[in-house]
């Protein structure tokens, strides 16, 4: 086993080098531990089956009756629940300490980190393709719309190193057309790419997404969708047969075993 981790360490090692020391694009947003979930809402979850989520799914201060589409099955600790659709726990503000206190603290660090993503100024581009990105490529920046952002029906690339960063603040809603995908090019990293939307967020059937949603409204999947990354919502996610995995989170485990620099500074 160390050798295998030293293989991988020494490969991450090699992907990440340079790029490591220097980063285009703002300041990282710090998640906190709100960055443990694949998926973290405050009014309610719920899923049409089948669903295929890698992560832990959190509730919080809503408990554990807003799951809805799980088949829950609650640990005999009482602290989480499992389901087959679920590959990680369901934790609700219902269950037994300290499960609540962990999602009270999760919940206020995704809050904080809506607010931080939110407020930052200077843009280095503004009302972009009039909110329409489909086909674009973008590369590492702080972004501004004061309306709605659409992806489709051409995908939209988001391009740069595995430390650049990119914040995409949307004050309406973020729509993904059918079958249209947000890609990653260069190493980019989908925890590097932070969308922090005011209004609703849909994903339309066959669509992918990449990155952190930071949502002030709630968040829709539909048929088929898949995303890497987290939701983080301040009020309801819906996901219909959808595919959601945090991959990175592994990523970042092996990163601080070796006590990378750029993992000293993002994990």
């Amino acid at each position: 086993m160390f050798s295998i981790l030293n293989v991988v360490c020494l490969s991450l090692w090699a992907f990440l080098g340079v790029a490591a020391s220097t980063n285009l694009g703002p300041a990282s947003v710090n998640l906190g531990t709100a960055a443990n979930f694949a998926i973290l809402a405050e009014t309610g979850v719920s899923t049409v089956p089948q669903s295929s989520i890698t992560g832990d799914v959190g509730l919080s201060p809503f408990g554990a009756n807003n799951f809805t589409g799980f088949s829950l099955t609650l640990d005999s600790s009482g602290t989480f629940a499992t389901s087959s659709q679920v590959t990680g726990h369901l934790l609700a503000a219902s269950y037994t300490a300290p499960t609540p206190a962990t999602l009270e603290t999760a919940v206020s660090d995704m809050q904080a980190a809506y607010s931080d993503a939110a407020s930052r100024v200077s843009p280095d581009f503004s009302e972009l393709g009039g909110g329409a990105i489909g086909g674009l490529v973008l590369t590492p920046g702080l972004y501004k719309w004061t309306t709605g952002v659409s992806v489709g029906p051409a995908d939209v690339t988001i391009s740069g190193t595995s430390s650049d960063i990119f914040i995409f603040q949307i004050d309406g809603t973020l729509n993904i057309t059918s079958q249209s995908s947000v890609t990653l090019a260069g190493g980019v990293l989908a925890s590097n790419v932070i969308w922090v939307v005011a209004g609703v967020v849909t994903a339309n059937p066959g669509t992918h997404v990449e990155g952190v949603i930071l949502a002030q409204a709630s968040v829709t999947l539909l048929t088929g969708a898949t995303m890497n990354g987290n939701i983080l919502a301040q009020n309801f996610v819906a996901l219909q047969a959808v595919s959601v995995h945090i991959f990175i989170r592994l990523f970042l485990i092996l990163l601080s075993l070796v006590g990378h620099p750029w993992c000293r500074r993002t994990c």
